[in-house]
């Protein structure tokens, strides 16, 4: 009981993280009963799954904050946009990658708010450039054949889409148009709140124990990158019609973009979230 009730808190407050501070998600106990199965589980994929719920949470007009594991996420930005990346201390191999960046002091009042407008021109000013595509390497995927899983991924009853051919290029590979994702039947989002529900049909929860079948094949789905930024020349268009193309409001005071080119696109890392 005592292991459960640690590994209880443990989960709920690193990987499973809520907006209440002194509260834990039941569901999480479900997978505690029988600590002989702990290492049965994907716990990477569920952390991912929640994360990618609560980024969604986050867009619904009135949300207030954002939960599910920062660290990961935070972590991510670092590893592949060289602009927002505090101060690393040297690091031994063996050693969580997120343990060797050192946060940073986070202003108040009006110093905050002039870090976040700093932050958003950077954003509207990002190129293909400034992303490290392949920060863990061009074969990571190799050592984790289940990055090339494709299908939904689930913690408890949140099932969320997971496509490796949205993001070619962090595994060295040509960007281009991806195929449609498996969407989930229905859906609910009530009229007020922020949280949603995904009805998925049943098949779907076996495609996780099928990963051979479910693996992207990089080779039949592109080609190596010549050049790390590098997608095929119709996939700007598509990108365009399904994102926001600036996060500020354009004025007359604010920079002008750079030239959109075919291997350089602003807010072409928006489509890594996968949201």
């Amino acid at each position: 009981m005592e292991v459960q009730c640690y590994l209880f808190v443990l989960l709920g407050s690193t990987l499973f993280v809520d907006k209440s501070r002194d509260r834990l998600r039941p569901a999480i106990n479900l997978f505690l009963k029988d600590h002989r199965r702990l290492a049965d589980y994907a716990w990477g994929a569920g952390a991912l799954a929640y994360l990618y719920r609560q980024l969604g949470v986050a867009t619904r007009a009135g949300s207030k904050g954002l939960c599910g594991c920062l660290t990961l996420l935070q972590a991510w930005i670092y590893e592949y946009f060289p602009l927002f990346r505090p101060s690393q201390l040297p690091q031994s191999p063996d050693a969580p990658r997120a343990s060797s960046w050192i946060s940073p002091r986070l202003p108040g009042g009006d110093e905050a708010r002039q870090r976040l407008v700093r932050y958003r021109q950077l954003l509207d000013e990002l190129s293909a450039d400034d992303v490290t595509w392949t920060p863990y390497g061009r074969d990571g995927h190799t050592d984790i054949p289940r990055s090339l899983y494709t299908g939904p991924i689930r913690f408890s009853d949140i099932a969320e889409g997971y496509d490796p051919s949205r993001c070619l290029r962090q595994f060295g590979y040509r960007q281009i148009i991806p195929a449609a994702m498996t969407v989930p039947h229905d859906h609910y989002r009530p009229a007020s709140g922020s949280s949603y529900i995904v009805f998925w049909d049943p098949w779907v929860n076996q495609l996780w124990n099928n990963v051979a079948a479910r693996r992207l094949e990089l080779d039949f789905a592109s080609r190596p990158c010549e050049q790390p930024s590098e997608i095929v020349e119709e996939y700007v268009d598509w990108f365009l019609t399904r994102s926001h193309p600036r996060i500020t409001h354009p004025t007359d005071e604010e920079p002008q973009p750079r030239p959109l080119l075919v291997h350089q696109v602003s807010y072409d890392f928006l489509l890594l979230f996968q949201i």
